[in-house]
């Protein structure tokens, strides 16, 4: 009787097909010779189309103009962004597929988040929450002890 069950749920009148969604961390670098406000307005449209996807951005930090590791596409620095989203994962295609269109950006990551990877970015230090502030109080006893 349980391995029917399953097979006709969607058949009951109270059954919702609802949208699996996953966290996500995304983190872009934009081109270092677009002003503030072209960086903003290319972050702006990223974060529309996340929202028009019904993606639910968490987290957003800007983590400004930075050195590069190495040159990519000939340049030394880059604008760096960071987006933490949930989202249902076929919207992580089409966010991508914009990332290559614009000529803009010059590099792109976007990882799946496990419950640990949650964890640890809700208990990082900037974040506003309750734990942030306990673990940063416990990391700066370590080190002064």
């Amino acid at each position: 009787m349980c391995d029917v069950w399953p097979k006709y749920l969607h058949l009951h009148p109270n059954f919702t097909k609802r949208p699996m969604t996953k966290r996500y961390e995304t983190v872009f670098i934009l081109t270092p010779v677009l002003s503030e406000d072209q960086a903003k307005e290319t972050v702006g449209k990223f974060k529309a189309l996340l929202k028009e996807g019904r993606g639910k951005i968490h987290h957003e930090e800007n983590w400004g103009m930075r050195k590069l590791a190495y040159p990519i596409q000939k340049k030394s620095s880059g604008f760096y962004h960071l987006i933490e989203f949930e989202s249902d994962p076929a919207l992580i295609a089409k966010l991508e597929t914009e990332y290559r269109r614009d000529e803009r950006v010059i590099r792109f990551l976007t990882v799946a988040m496990d419950k640990h990877h949650i964890a640890f970015a809700e208990s990082r230090p900037g974040r506003g929450g309750k734990e942030a502030e306990a673990g940063s109080g416990q990391r700066s006893k370590k080190i002064n002890a």
